[in-house]
């Protein structure tokens, strides 16, 4: 199954708090303790997200973080913190995985 993916420009503090709450503690404090230009998410298998988060953080300045509350046996989702054109790159990268 494709990989299906998202772009938020200019994230509200709301919609961040709400991807924190799917997160551990030390994640949840480094992406609160900055304000991020936009937001990439990428749901897809297990195996495809690893590949695709090492691809975001190889070819862009970005911060990337696994959100959980999603069906983990087959389905899970990270999110990509950066300004607008890291996180643009980040996720032109993922592209290239599947």
């Amino acid at each position: 199954m494709a990989a299906r993916i998202r772009f938020i420009k200019s994230p509200t503090d709301n919609t961040i708090k709400l991807l924190t709450k799917r997160m551990d503690m030390e994640e949840r404090e480094a992406v609160l303790s900055k304000k991020w230009g936009a937001v990439g998410l990428i749901q897809a298998q297990l195996a495809d997200l690893f590949a695709m988060a090492d691809a975001a953080v190889k070819n862009a300045n970005v911060l990337v973080m696994e959100i959980r509350g999603i069906c983990p046996q087959h389905f899970s989702m990270i999110a990509i913190f950066g300004d607008t054109s890291s996180v643009e790159a980040a996720l032109e990268a993922t592209q290239n995985i599947e």
